[in-house]
C-alpha cells in the first residue's frame, strides 16, 4: 500500500511498532524519489495515536487519506479455552487501535475533507472458527466504518472498509507453510481457486481513496475472488 501511494504522488507516512520494518518500507520508497517518513507507534496507545497525528501534522501541514491496516491473529482456540489476555490484545489492536486512529483522523480531516480505509477481512462478513478475538474484531471494523461515514460525510470525508480473502502476507504464510494440504483447503473455498496477492488489496485501497470513488462511503469492499458469494 505504502509503494502504491508513493507511486502516486502522495507524501505517505508508515507508522508500525517494528522500527526495523518500517524503516526499511521508508528506505525503499525514498530510493524511488518519493517523500517517505516512519514514525513508530503502538495503535493500541490511544496516546500514541494522537501524538503520531500530530506530528503528520506538523511535519506535512493537512491529511487527505488514511489507511487504518494494523492488525494481529491471536490465538487459535475454541472459545470456551479461548484465553482472556488473547482476547483483549487482539481487540485492543484491530478493534480500539481502529476506533483511536479514526478519532484523530476525522479531527484533522474536518475542515477539508478526505478519504480514510479501514482493513477488516472476510472475517468480518462470516465467522470463522476457533478466531473469536479476530472475528469479532473484524465485524467491528465493518460497524465502525458504517458509523465513521454516516457522522463524517456532512465534511466531505469518505470512509470505507476492504476486507480480504486469506492474502500472502506474514500474518497469513505461517499458517500454510508446513500444511500444502491445509492450503489446497483453503483455495477450494475460493471461486478463483488462489489466494489474494497484497498489490491487488492495495489497488483497491488506493481506488477507494481516490476521486473515482468520490460517491462511494460507508461500505464493506470484499477483495476475495468470490469466496463470500
Amino acid at each position: 500500500m505504502a509503494r502504491r501511494f508513493a507511486a502516486l504522488g502522495a507524501s505517505v507516512v508508515v507508522c508500525d511498532v517494528d522500527d526495523d520494518g518500517g524503516a526499511e518500507t521508508v528506505r525503499l520508497l525514498q530510493e524511488t524519489g518519493a517523500v517517505a517518513l516512519f514514525i513508530n507507534c503502538d495503535v493500541a496507545d490511544a496516546n500514541a495515536v494522537a501524538r503520531l497525528h500530530d506530528e503528520i501534522v506538523s511535519r506535512f501541514g493537512r491529511l487527505d487519506c488514511a489507511v487504518n491496516n494494523a492488525g494481529i491473529g491471536g490465538p487459535w482456540e475454541r472459545i470456551e479455552s479461548y484465553p482472556r489476555d488473547g482476547w483483549e490484545r487482539v481487540l485492543a489492536v484491530n478493534l480500539s487501535g481502529v476506533f483511536y486512529c479514526l478519532q484523530e483522523q476525522l479531527k484533522r480531516m474536518a475542515d477539508s475533507s478526505g478519504a480514510i480505509v479501514n482493513i477488516s477481512s472476510i472475517a468480518g462478513k462470516r465467522g470463522l472458527p476457533y478466531q473469536a478475538a479476530y472475528t469479532a474484531s473484524k465485524h467491528g471494523v465493518i460497524g465502525l466504518t458504517r458509523v465513521a461515514a454516516q457522522e463524517a460525510a456532512r465534511c466531505n470525508i469518505r470512509v470505507n472498509a476492504v476486507c480480504p480473502v486469506y492474502t500472502h502476507t506474514p500474518l497469513f504464510e505461517p499458517m500454510i507453510a508446513d500444511n500444502p494440504r491445509r492450503a489446497e483447503k483453503m483455495k477450494e473455498r475460493i471461486p478463483l481457486r488462489r489466494f489474494a496477492h497484497p498489490q491487488e488489496i492495495a489497488d483497491t485501497v488506493t481506488w477507494l481513496c481516490s476521486d473515482q470513488a468520490r460517491f462511494i462511503t460507508g461500505q464493506a469492499l470484499n477483495v476475495d475472488g468470490g469466496m463470500t458469494a
